[in-house]
């Protein structure tokens, strides 16, 4: 008996997105995001968890949006509990990204100081989309307990998320510029810099914030720099 045209690709699909090749996943995963299905909804998943290409992640991220979020939200919260850091990770940009309030709750002070660093900036950036309203400033005191956190890369992605929280965090911030840990202080000095500057060189600005505490002196606003690109 001849399979149906639909039910063929469908299992096309699902093979595909099981393929060696990241090409092909990324075909795949395009298809089922250009036709959606409810069918589809734990394999794209399952496979966020585990995708190693970031393209492809991508673009399961984007097929999971296109799906309706009274189905997908339950389950990425479950994935949000998963003892893997990537399926953490993914399922909190998925999140990000669907921006649907309901899954909120479960965006945790733990998950915001998760270990491992990829979780945690995903993490921040799903707060910051999902916060309702009134809780920014209880968000950005806890986002602040993260300044100083890893590399540059990591220090930009807490920065950024400070700074789409607008004014309700500057206090915050202001107090953790005079913070003993100098790189929290230098953390804190280069994000009030970046929200004063959006196009300043953030690389730089550390470094320029680095400098200033080391020297000791109280830090006040306009003593570091405009800094260009």
């Amino acid at each position: 008996m001849t399979m149906p045209k639909e039910a063929t690709n469908t299992m096309r699909a699902l093979q595909g997105l099981e393929n060696d090749s990241s090409s092909i996943r990324l075909q795949a995963a395009l298809a089922v995001g250009t036709t959606p299905d409810p069918g589809f909804i734990g394999k794209l998943i399952e496979r966020c968890a585990r995708e190693p290409e970031f393209h492809v992640r991508e673009m399961l991220t984007w097929a999971l949006t296109r799906h309706a979020a009274s189905m997908t939200v339950p389950l990425l919260l479950d994935e949000v509990r998963s003892e893997h850091a990537r399926a953490r990770s993914q399922a909190l940009h998925t999140l990000s990204k669907i921006g649907d309030r309901r899954a909120w709750p479960a965006i945790t002070p733990a998950l915001l100081s998760d270990a491992d660093d990829e979780v945690a900036r995903s993490a921040w950036r799903a707060a910051v989309v999902l916060v309702p309203e009134g809780e920014e400033h209880a968000l950005g005191v806890v986002l602040a307990t993260q300044l100083g956190r890893g590399e540059v890369e990591t220090q930009l992605s807490l920065s950024r998320a400070l700074i789409a929280l607008g004014e309700v965090m500057l206090p915050t911030l202001g107090a953790a510029t005079a913070d003993l840990d100098p790189r929290v202080s230098a953390h804190a000095i280069a994000t009030e810099q970046l929200w004063r500057d959006p196009d300043a060189g953030f690389a730089f600005a550390i470094e320029e914030a680095k400098r200033v505490t080391a020297l000791g002196g109280a830090y006040q606003e306009g003593q570091v720099g405009r800094v260009d690109r």
